[in-house]
């Protein structure tokens, strides 16, 4: 199994409205693709709570292969919710390992 985390800064220049906004509808999209993508084993996003942490967001998921995760990438349900934080990201940090 291999376990997908990412790691989302938003910009500075949002406003904390803006930013919850934001947040919410991109863990709701994420949160709701196992639907449309058997192949995401299990899959949260969590939504820092500490302000005193540089990252945003933590995206925690599940999959049975690295091909796996690569196929989840390029699908247009995963880019369509990736998009909600196209223009509202600073940065991203990402580990794929094998449990």
């Amino acid at each position: 199994m291999v376990k997908h985390i990412v790691l989302f800064k938003l910009k500075e220049t949002l406003s904390p409205a803006e930013k919850a906004d934001i947040m919410n509808r991109f863990k709701t999209a994420i949160e709701a693709l196992p639907a449309t993508i058997p192949f995401i084993r299990d899959i949260h996003v969590g939504l820092n709570e500490n302000q005193a942490e540089v990252w945003d967001i933590c995206l925690d998921s599940s999959f049975d292969t690295l091909d796996d995760v690569k196929a989840y990438a390029i699908h247009p349900a995963h880019v369509a919710a990736a998009g909600i934080l196209k223009d509202a990201k600073e940065n991203r940090a990402c580990v794929d390992y094998t449990i």
